[in-house]
């Protein structure tokens, strides 16, 4: 069962489907997975990508809530001015939801971030202990820098002598940019203590495969929590392909239940 649903946050009405697990382990509660989607994106996705990812997860016994940040999709706001400290505000939202659900268990709640929206999702975790598992598909992992390189340079110079520069039919904004410049992922990643699973395409030439290996690389320095990492031959940044976007999926679906039998695990040794 899927409902649409919409989440109060400060002025904005962001617009969420949240999808019903079709199986359950026999616990009283289910976990929660929060889908976060990327720059311009919405929670769709490209391909359908997202709507795609919900359904597996639902069938494999989760929650899911995907929902459109400010000024995308269907929801309200003016994307161009708030920028990724009201990204991760709004993913903090989401979760208020998803942990005010009796049927949930806060125990086991995983944000999986797509592009910008991994990189949001990676420094919500930071701030937010609720987060236990994190899933990154094709992470941003210098959002000032990349999202430049995306837009155009020519496009971040009218922004900031001109008060704005339109993309893709968004209308970005100085205060955009600069809250992009106020985040370093690879920097902060190390104060998560959770699990994490990276994927990426070897075709990404929007987002290099090589961030994954690098993120690998310092989430391997922390003294608790795993990080696995899965590397899709000839995927794309949006996995747009059939067998990409399955092989993604299937990825998150067996990793997330191997997180399930290790948590299990872990539960009945220490009884």
């Amino acid at each position: 069962m899927e409902k649409a649903l919409t989440l109060r946050h400060a002025e904005l009405e962001l617009a969420a489907t949240l999808h019903y697990p079709k199986r359950t382990d026999g616990a009283a509660k289910s976990p929660a997975v929060i889908i976060c989607h990327g720059f311009v994106g919405s929670r769709i996705g490209v391909d359908r990508l997202f709507v795609k990812t919900a359904r597996a997860l639902a069938d494999a016994g989760y929650y899911v809530l995907r929902f459109d940040y400010g000024g995308c999709g269907e929801s309200t706001g003016d994307y161009g001015s708030l920028g990724l400290d009201s990204m991760i505000d709004q993913t903090r939202t989401a979760l208020d939801y998803v942990h005010d659900m009796d049927s949930v268990d806060a125990r086991r709640v995983t944000l999986l971030g797509h592009s910008l929206g991994g990189a949001t999702a990676l420094l919500t975790a930071v701030r937010d202990k609720r987060v236990k598992h994190l899933v990154l598909w094709s992470a941003v992992g210098y959002p000032f820098n990349d999202i430049v390189r995306i837009v155009g340079r020519k496009g971040y110079d009218e922004a900031v002598q001109k008060g704005s520069t339109d993309y893709a039919g968004y209308s970005l904004q100085p205060a955009f940019f600069e809250s992009l410049s106020e985040h370093q992922p690879f920097q902060t990643a190390v104060r998560f203590g959770g699990d994490v699973l990276l994927l990426h395409g070897t075709s990404d030439d929007v987002i290099p495969a090589d961030y994954s290996f690098l993120l690998q690389k310092v989430l391997w320095t922390r003294s608790e929590g795993i990080c696995d990492k899965e590397i899709i031959f000839q995927a794309d940044h949006t996995y747009s392909t059939r067998r990409h976007q399955e092989e993604a999926i299937r990825h998150t679906v067996d990793w997330l239940a191997l997180q399930e039998k290790r948590q299990q695990e872990w539960h009945h040794w220490s009884i």
